[in-house]
């Protein structure tokens, strides 16, 4: 008997072991996006090119707008396109991989997926801080 409880203590705490990465993953990545007087964050997808961006975490880096309805962050390599996934679901605040020029593309109006995007995640909270129209530094990190 004394033996089977052994028995069961071990396989319980070697279950528990296993479970540790698997509870470390259910945990959010978020990213700040910092610049100017604005702020914004990023709940992130799990993907091979979202795990690619937060290696290269923190970065001081520039952002500036692009057309009407995006901000764009030109990173100083390409990323793993692992992550590319179709989507029809577009919405402003989505944070996208852009895989013809290799920047980031933070949208804050509407856009259409034309099989040129990896998305990486979705801003919590309104886009307003996006709006800031110019050219400025940019510190992006995780937190």
């Amino acid at each position: 008997m004394k033996i089977h409880t052994s028995r069961r203590a071990v396989l319980a705490g070697a279950a528990a072991t296993l479970m540790i990465p698997a509870v470390a993953r259910a945990q959010p990545m978020r990213m700040r996006v910092r610049f100017d007087d604005q702020q914004v964050t990023y709940q992130l997808f799990d993907n091979p090119t979202t795990r690619d961006l937060v290696s290269m975490l923190p970065a001081e880096l520039e952002i500036e707008d692009f057309s009407n309805n995006e901000k764009i962050v030109h990173l100083p390599r390409r990323l793993d396109e692992g992550g590319f996934e179709p989507f029809s679901d577009e919405t402003p605040g989505d944070l996208c991989y852009f895989l013809d020029w290799g920047n980031l593309a933070l949208f804050h109006g509407e856009y259409t997926f034309r099989d040129d995007l990896i998305r990486l995640g979705h801003l919590e909270g309104a886009v307003t801080p996006l709006l800031h129209k110019g050219t400025y530094p940019v510190r992006i990190e995780m937190i």
